[in-house]
């Protein structure tokens, strides 16, 4: 399933999974449909920012393999990416960011 992200200051959507993790990161419920007003914007943004910086390790290949050899995962600064740039933009811009 997947969950979207949506704002007039952009969208975008990602495993469903993963969006309610970093919904949680952000001091949310993690309840989907959601939204969260521009005021609110700078608190959660941080905070998921903070949880993005802590848990994400170095990204070395696994067993000493090279870049090529190895399969490296996904980190969550990956992945929350995304919704740190549309959180930026949109209290940026003083918009809400919805999702569903």
């Amino acid at each position: 399933m997947l969950i979207k992200f949506d704002s007039d200051a952009g969208s975008f959507t990602m495993d469903r999974e993963i969006g309610v993790q970093l919904l949680r990161a952000m001091g949310h419920s993690g309840t989907v449909p959601g939204a969260i007003l521009p005021a609110d914007i700078p608190g959660a943004l941080a905070r998921l920012q903070g949880v993005v910086e802590k848990k994400t390790p170095h990204n070395a290949p696994p067993d000493g393999k090279s870049d090529e050899e190895a399969e490296v995962p996904v980190s969550l600064r990956q992945r929350a990416f995304p919704l740190i740039e549309l959180l930026g933009r949109a209290a940026a811009q003083g918009k809400d960011v919805l999702w569903k």
